[in-house]
């Protein structure tokens, strides 16, 4: 069945945050959004002109309907636009219905532009909705705002402490579990742009997508930072200030455990005449390495196809398959006797890749490139 994500938040006119990013991200991530609004925004990419929340009957009427007929796998809270609704909503994801839903909580405050979105008194509310949470997703401004560590932690649920609004070239992390402290952390390089409207409501949608799905808290929290990562290196560059996300244009494919068929490397005889060939076929050359003997093109639906004309070729075709989960999906393989001529490796181009080939003699590489599947650093 199609998982099913309750969204209740605000929605941003300018659809770079808010209701808007939660239904593009759910949607890119194969789930069914459905929404509680709980304010409409008059915003762009240049702040928040005007914030007008919906009255808290109209909320708790719009949770109600969608539950009651098309089921609710997980719900994400954004933006809750005011202390009576963040009390009411508490309430109601205690009943029968709802009481063993997965919430991911985003403690929305301050949107990118620094426009306050929650008062005092909506901040000290926060506390029913915390007791009621899976997991916990603010920045560290908010975090903060919130008391810190401890006192999220003391509300019984995960708290993933979010590293974007911290110094330095590395973004970094944490998820911390009461009683345990950290569990797990990702580092990445930070990616150096303004159009980054959104982030916070796309990792939380993304995770309460992945929970929908089954997924453990660790590997859905794993997902959704690299959707969020991929959608900023595909931002549109829209509007004058921080501009919108691009989650429509993020290929699913490498997100997934996999494996997935990715690409199929051809031996070519005359690097030059394959080149022409290939782009007379209407293919977009994405590599070009004559000095290595390979050249990557790619077609309008992502799939990509390489030649080779060096010694690796072997004078026969590789295929590739993706997997987002490559040691794991490996290991699985090899406990049922499948023999690696390679196992995973970190190879210099970017990729940790296993190789191997088949009954027929053909050759087979399983690989994870992570970011680097669509942003190589040798891409043209």
């Amino acid at each position: 069945m199609t998982a099913r994500v309750l969204i209740i938040a605000g929605s941003d006119s300018g659809g770079g945050a808010g209701i808007q990013a939660d239904i593009k991200t759910v949607t890119m991530l194969g789930g069914h959004a459905m929404t509680a609004i709980t304010a409409i925004t008059a915003q762009n990419t240049l702040g928040v002109q005007g914030v007008h929340p919906v009255p808290v009957d109209m909320v708790l009427m719009q949770i109600d309907s969608v539950a009651a007929d098309i089921g609710v796998d997980a719900v994400k809270i954004g933006m809750i636009g005011s202390a009576e609704t963040a009390a009411a909503v508490a309430e109601r994801l205690t009943q029968p219905d709802l009481a063993q839903v997965a919430l991911v909580f985003d403690p929305v405050m301050v949107a990118t532009s620094g426009s306050v979105l929650a008062d005092s008194a909506t901040i000290d509310a926060f506390r029913a909705l915390l007791d009621r949470a899976m997991v916990a997703t603010p920045n560290l401004p908010e975090l903060e705002a919130l008391g810190g560590e401890d006192a999220v932690l003391a509300h019984g649920c995960s708290l993933l402490v979010k590293g974007g609004h911290a110094e330095g070239e590395t973004v970094i992390d944490r998820l911390l579990e009461t009683g345990e402290g950290e569990v797990a952390r990702w580092e990445a390089p930070r990616i150096d742009t303004k159009h980054s409207h959104g982030t916070g409501c796309t990792l939380a949608s993304a995770i309460a997508t992945g929970l929908a799905q089954g997924m453990p808290l660790e590997p859905a929290i794993a997902r959704a930072r690299d959707f969020v990562r991929l959608s900023l290196l595909d931002a549109p560059g829209l509007g004058q200030g921080h501009g919108p996300m691009g989650q429509q244009f993020v290929r699913n494919d490498g997100l997934f455990t996999g494996p997935a068929l990715n690409q199929i490397t051809l031996p070519a005889a005359d690097y030059a005449a394959s080149v022409a060939f290939y782009k007379q076929m209407g293919l977009k050359q994405i590599v070009d390495s004559p000095d290595n003997g390979y050249a990557r093109f790619e077609a309008a639906n992502g799939v990509t196809l390489s030649i080779h004309d060096g010694d690796g070729a072997a004078g026969c075709a590789a295929t590739y398959l993706e997997s987002g989960a490559l040691d794991a999906w490996v290991a699985y393989l090899a406990r049922r006797g499948v023999r690696f001529e390679q196992m995973p490796k970190d190879e210099e181009w970017g990729w940790r890749e296993a190789r191997l080939t088949d009954p027929a003699g053909n050759r087979l590489c399983l690989y994870q490139a992570g970011e680097y599947r669509r942003y190589p650093p040798w891409r043209i």
